[in-house]
């Protein structure tokens, strides 16, 4: 299984892209949203991304839409730690949008990987 985890904290990056490549997984890493659509057209087989929410460049939010639209396939895991308003608007909003599981920061290695089977 392929994953695209974009997120802009590279400390909370390299923990995914770890975890997951630990898992046996083929992972591939973005700093933003529009990175991110860069690799999803060069990798047609990516099957799970995993997104932050709150990003500078392209947001979460906005990734998720444009993914939804032109990469239907890919199943999406929505992460946030909030800001202002606290994560709970922005996952729900995601969830709104079509993310297929949402995650409050911070999360488990463990919760994750459930995650990412439960999908």
């Amino acid at each position: 299984m392929k994953i695209l985890v974009i997120d802009d904290d590279s400390a909370v990056r390299k923990f995914i892209c770890t975890l997951l490549k630990r898992e046996n997984y083929t992972v591939y890493d973005a700093d933003n949203g529009i990175n991110g659509l860069l690799i999803l057209k060069e990798q047609k087989d990516i099957t799970v991304m995993i997104t932050d929410l709150i990003m500078p460049e392209k947001e979460g939010i906005e990734t998720i839409i444009e993914v939804k639209k032109n990469y239907p396939a890919v199943k999406i895991i929505a992460i946030s730690g909030g800001g202002e308003v606290g994560p709970e608007n922005f996952l729900v909003l995601a969830d709104a949008l079509g993310a297929h599981t949402t995650l409050k920061k911070p999360f488990s290695g463990q919760e994750l990987i459930r995650a990412i089977k439960n999908l």
